[in-house]
């Protein structure tokens, strides 16, 4: 099967489209013909090893990707496709459902052609109203963006400001904090994304090139740091006395749920969530579409068609 893999980290020139042995399905793993995957920030940080952290975290990130070479040469930490075959234990899926799911949990694999996942890992039946390639940009940033804002304790009414709007997570909070946690939403972005933070329901959209949220006198009763480059003190001055600051890389702990894929699809099939794609690119195209997604400027997601 095809796949593009890295042998050593650099920029997106270290990744190459080659082929590699198809996996096989264990007794409770299903086949997974891939359809979709996407590039996301964690991807180019594994790739470049530009790692957002510091001292014994870092250390501990270097020992899981690898010292000197990356342990897991196929990168891709979300897919969408069609199960190809099932393992005889499997009991959840049948060859010919549709699926989505994180690999964040078993060594990523979604820039392939196949990939096996266990059938009662981060694995679900693909919302019915997504193509492959909408569906395959949720369940990453969809899970993240709720796990977080869940630690925010958010009540129907309260004051929720995103900041990094237009991004992955920040997309989805957006909408998860207006559609289902109800609240009034201020989106922070650049100007070019304004209509588009204001079209998923935010209430309001700050440019963040005009305009500084922790000075302008307003405050909170929560801030989310969708792309982590605010610090805890810059955001609590924007903060009511009990408000609660909220950033995207402490915040997302304690491991992905199953039950958080599938509020994530019911959201979905409910039309409260959407997927916002910036660009699709081929396998082919993989190096061109790291670039692009290293500039720091795309809008949601950037997609990868298999």
């Amino acid at each position: 099967m095809k796949a593009i893999v890295y042998t050593h980290y650099g920029s997106p020139e270290v990744l190459h489209l080659t082929e590699i042995a198809q996996p096989t399905p264990k007794d409770n793993e299903v086949l997974v013909k891939i359809h979709a995957t996407t590039v996301t920030i964690g991807d180019t940080i594994m790739r470049s090893l530009n790692l957002p952290v510091a001292g014994w975290q870092k250390l501990m990130a270097r020992l899981f990707l690898g010292i000197r070479h990356p342990k897991r040469p196929i990168l891709g930490m979300e897919l969408a496709g069609e199960i190809e075959s099932v393992g005889k234990a499997v009991a959840r899926f049948k060859a010919g459902d549709q699926v989505f799911a994180s690999t964040l949990s078993v060594n990523f694999g979604g820039y392939a052609e196949y990939k096996c996942l266990p059938e009662d890992g981060m694995l679900a039946i693909k919302p019915i109203n997504l193509t492959y390639e909408e569906a395959a940009a949720l369940p990453g940033a969809g899970m993240t963006a709720l796990r977080c804002l869940r630690n925010g304790d958010i009540q129907r009414g309260q004051k929720v400001l995103i900041y990094g709007a237009s991004g992955a997570v920040g997309t989805c909070a957006v909408q998860l904090a207006k559609h289902h946690f109800e609240a009034e939403v201020i989106g922070v972005c650049s100007a070019a994304n304004l209509e588009l933070v204001k079209s998923l329901g935010a209430d309001r959209v700050v440019d963040y090139t005009r305009e500084d949220f922790t000075h302008s006198g307003e405050t909170y009763d929560v801030v989310f740091d969708a792309v982590g480059k605010l610090s805890e003190s810059q955001s609590k001055r924007a903060l009511k006395p009990t408000g609660i600051y909220l950033n995207v890389h402490k915040a997302s702990g304690n491991g992905e749920k199953l039950a958080d894929l599938l509020t994530i699809k019911g959201l979905i099939e409910a039309g409260k969530i959407k997927p916002v794609i910036d660009r699709s690119y081929s396998m082919a195209q993989i190096i061109e579409a790291h670039h692009y997604v290293d500039t720091g400027h795309k809008k949601g997601n950037v997609v990868i068609t298999v």
